[in-house]
């Protein structure tokens, strides 16, 4: 019996089962539901399967069937813990079984050798992310991006890649030194940078710099940080995420700070449950948990420390588009848009929807394009229905796909991180000063 069979049918995994008593309010919630309106590509559909192998109705040997199709289906969004009276801990159950998939699995060749690359041969080196950015770049400014779009020749999941390759500027900062704050200093935090993140949208990066400087606040980067795991995790690479995790723990508890300050909703959840991937950890158990208290969300952060608020006009329409787990994960809702109706002039008009996935969540849009389009075009829906001419987010795997869920719609559109619209008006107050 192997160790995520023994974990499926310990005490602690049945309790946890135990919780939903299949109420069904997780199934409006529930993305691939409305998909497919099948009870098996629903949270409480996904539960029962994950009961079946618990009890021993479905063999280890056996996983690799319905088992498999439905779990890797889910998206992880997490909406249905939003949803659930119970407090069915979600996350947790799908994290084991997708673990036991994951061992079972029956990869092509083609895609062991892309997931091969992107979660160990480029998500943990920032230098070469960056490099990839750099070729990507002369890939959009020759010319050559164009017309593959419009040959529109790729197989699906190297097309799903492409679909969100972000309009590039390679220019980086150096963080080596620290940043110091601007004005009275009031503390001295860490920069979580990430790997997508720094690489493809770096200008999130510089714009939280920035507004945490202006706000009052020093900021040291450890160099030796990494990815956080999350993309592997999602994918059931669990021993993986746990190293990177450790590499984290270790280069940031070595810096005196108030706060581990994350800009991506999706990597700052994966940060905050670190105590749970390595809960049996007799090293890191306990640092894991030093390290988590003090990790804290951009908005949330900047929610209680909005020292300067923003004084320059910007007369727009915007929506906010949740990440999801920022949302049901981190349970930050309000702290984003309170700090986009601090700028004046701004008009913030709600999505229909506000609670349901963009279809990024981690690396989904790219191993399940197809399922992830339907979900995005939902998405964009809504969007469209708002009239709203920026689309502000708040995580990487959003950003990228609101990128291109703005260009499949054909919707004229920028899309921004909450720091960036921040950043945007801090720099529109300066000018109107300096006339």
């Amino acid at each position: 019996m192997s160790r995520v069979i023994e974990l499926l049918q310990s005490r602690e995994y049945r309790t946890k089962l135990d919780q939903c008593i299949h109420c069904g309010l997780c199934l409006q919630a529930c993305p691939t539901y409305d998909v497919f309106g099948t009870e098996m590509d629903s949270p409480r559909g996904r539960i029962a399967l994950m009961r079946a192998v618990s009890d021993g109705r479905i063999a280890e040997e056996q996983v690799n069937s319905a088992f498999a199709t439905h779990i890797t289906r889910c998206l992880a969004c997490r909406a249905c813990e939003t949803a659930c009276p119970s407090g069915v801990q979600y996350g947790a159950l799908l994290e084991p079984a997708r673990e036991l998939v994951e061992q079972h699995r029956s990869a092509s060749l083609a895609e062991r050798v892309l997931r091969w690359a992107g979660l160990h041969q480029l998500m943990p080196y920032r230098g070469r992310l960056k490099l990839l950015a750099a070729i990507l770049w002369l890939y959009q400014t020759t010319g050559l991006q164009w017309l593959v779009r419009r040959v529109n020749g790729l197989p699906p999941h190297l097309r799903a890649m492409e679909s969100i390759i972000p309009p590039l500027t390679p220019r980086y900062v150096d963080y080596r030194a620290p940043a110091p704050a601007v004005g009275e200093r009031r503390g001295r935090v860490a920069f979580v940078i990430g790997c997508i993140q720094e690489a493809f949208l770096a200008p999130v990066n510089q714009a939280t710099r920035r507004v945490l400087r202006r706000n009052g606040f020093e900021i040291v980067t450890p160099m030796a940080q990494t990815c956080c795991g999350a993309a592997h995790a999602h994918v059931g690479e669990l021993d993986a995420a746990r190293a990177l995790a450790r590499r984290n723990i270790d280069a940031f508890l070595a810096e005196d700070v108030m706060a581990i300050i994350v800009n991506a909703g999706g990597c700052g959840l994966a940060l905050k449950e670190y105590p749970h991937l390595l809960k049996d950890d007799p090293i890191y158990a306990e640092r894991a948990q030093r390290f988590a208290s003090l990790v804290c969300d951009v908005n949330e952060f900047l929610a209680d420390h909005l020292h300067r608020p923003p004084r320059g006009e910007m007369r727009i329409r915007a929506t906010y588009v949740d990440s999801c787990h920022l949302r049901h994960g981190q349970h930050i809702s309000r702290q984003p848009r309170d700090l986009l109706r601090t700028i004046p002039g701004l008009e913030l008009i709600e999505l229909r929807q506000p609670d349901r996935c963009c279809g990024s969540a981690g690396v989904y849009n790219i191993a399940q394009p197809e399922i992830a389009d339907q979900v995005l075009d939902a998405k964009m829906k809504d969007v469209t229905a708002t009239g709203a001419t920026l689309v502000v987010t708040t995580n990487t795997g959003c950003h990228l796909q609101l990128i291109a869920g703005v260009r499949r719609s054909g919707l004229s559109a920028r899309v921004m991180h909450v720091v960036e619209v921040l950043d945007e008006s801090y720099q529109r107050e300066q000018i109107t000063q300096g006339r």
